[in-house]
């Protein structure tokens, strides 16, 4: 594929009034937020492909946006809790309440797990050994992935989650051995 500019500036347009409208309005209503937030990364992903002449596949794009659907659900999760122990019962400015935190755990535990089933089905087709000599390896990614989502939960559950799920991942040595396993393991199955 090659560079595409023209493209790479209605990705970038796209983002820009979808950023403007969040920033205004929609970071408001609640569940339009995180969508809007797990979109703006595909965006961000789809520009990027744009911009290097690199195709980014349907399956990449959805597998991010379950990703960061679940991690921006974390992030609401984390600060309806932290407001919980204020004493606080709702979010000024972002229309949740406290009482929506079982709903938020359950959204986000679910598209934790999408995210996963969607790479499970991925690594499946037949079309991937055209990416992967060895793509059966990639299995062994998925009890990884399993592992780092749940706990991310778990530890957002008892309150041990930083608010920001990606400061949280960077500043873990259990996130970063975890992203390495996974590098490495890429690298297996393409061996």
């Amino acid at each position: 594929m090659r560079y595409l500019p023209g493209v790479f500036g209605l990705w970038l347009l796209a983002y820009a009034v979808t950023t403007s409208a969040y920033s205004f309005y929609l970071k408001r209503i609640p569940l339009v937020d995180v969508l809007v937030l797990s979109g703006l990364y595909a965006l961000r992903m789809l520009a990027g492909g744009a911009a290097t002449g690199t195709l980014i596949s349907p399956w990449l794009t959805s597998l991010a946006i379950f990703l960061f659907l679940s991690l921006a659900m974390v992030k609401r999760f984390s600060e309806l809790a932290n407001l919980r122990e204020r004493g606080i019962s709702n979010s000024h400015g972002r229309g949740y309440l406290v009482a929506d935190l079982e709903q938020i755990r359950a959204f986000g535990t679910a598209s934790a797990y999408a995210a996963v089933v969607v790479f499970s089905l991925y690594i499946s087709r037949p079309d991937v050994f055209v990416l992967y000599r060895h793509p059966g390896r990639l299995w062994l990614v998925v009890p990884l992935m399993l592992y780092w989502l749940n706990r991310v939960w778990l530890l957002a559950s008892r309150g041990e989650l930083d608010e920001d799920p990606v400061v949280f991942a960077i500043r873990d040595r259990v996130s970063l051995a975890l992203a390495a396993g996974t590098a490495i393991l890429a690298a297996f199955a393409t061996m």
